[in-house]
């Protein structure tokens, strides 16, 4: 049996080794569906301004149309559709690095070493909660339907994977936002993490910071309408 699947194993791999094969396999995968996302966002952004461009058109002849838009431009930069200047914070947040050693410290593990899904939410939600205007992860403009996710230690922002130190900009009062990320409990933990293991964890104050518009897709897949309840209360 076992020199049955000695050769077996040489026939599938013919002087090659599988498990290289398929490691190569998968970074041929995501390097190729990295590429189609790129693609398709190409193709929804040139598609979304040939949209606008006929609302536009259209709102030169139809008054209720050139007033939603006129609405729409107005709500457009706090709502993340258009460009937002302004005074800013930026906070970066990085793996911590491996030991010259090579091996961990005795109760310390791989993840410990990490940047989570969770650090990064709990400064978006921070900023957030510190008053932020506008928020961008990268160079990506955050809107109220974005999902932070990250595997291993990558974060994934609408389609695009991104490695680490991860760069967050809040647009708002400096101040506050500072406040915000102190009186974190959660980036507490993280900077306890810092200290003990060397995380990458930075804040700057910016005079002056541009957020890009959000460009990503905005269609609505589940949405529900809340019960009112009868008129007079009950």
């Amino acid at each position: 049996m076992a020199g049955t699947l000695f050769a077996a194993s040489a026939s599938t791999a013919r002087g090659t080794s599988l498990r290289d094969e398929g490691r190569t396999r998968i970074t041929e995968l995501i390097t190729a569906e990295q590429r189609r996302t790129r693609h398709e966002r190409d193709d929804y952004q040139r598609l979304r301004r040939e949209v606008d461009g006929i609302s536009r058109q259209a709102g030169r002849h139809d008054a209720r149309v050139k007033r939603a838009q006129a609405e729409a431009d107005r709500l457009a930069a706090r709502s993340g559709f258009g460009p937002l200047d302004g005074p800013a914070i930026r906070v970066a947040l990085d793996d911590a690095p491996q030991p010259k050693t090579g091996e961990l410290p005795r109760g310390v593990g791989p993840d410990d070493l990490v940047v989570h899904q969770a650090d990064v939410q709990a400064v978006v939600n921070a900023l957030w909660a510190g008053g932020a205007e506008g928020l961008q992860i990268m160079d990506q403009r955050l809107i109220s339907t974005s999902a932070v996710r990250c595997v291993g230690n990558t974060l994934i922002l609408q389609g695009v994977v991104y490695s680490p130190p991860f760069r967050i900009t809040a647009v708002g009062d400096p101040y506050r936002l500072r406040a915000a990320l102190d009186a974190s409990p959660e980036i507490s933990i993280y900077q306890k993490y810092v200290r003990e293991y060397g995380l990458g964890y930075s804040v700057r104050t910016v005079r002056k910071a541009r957020l890009p518009a959000y460009t990503g897709n905005v269609t609505m897949k589940h949405a529900t309408v809340p019960d009112r309840p009868p008129a007079g209360g009950g």
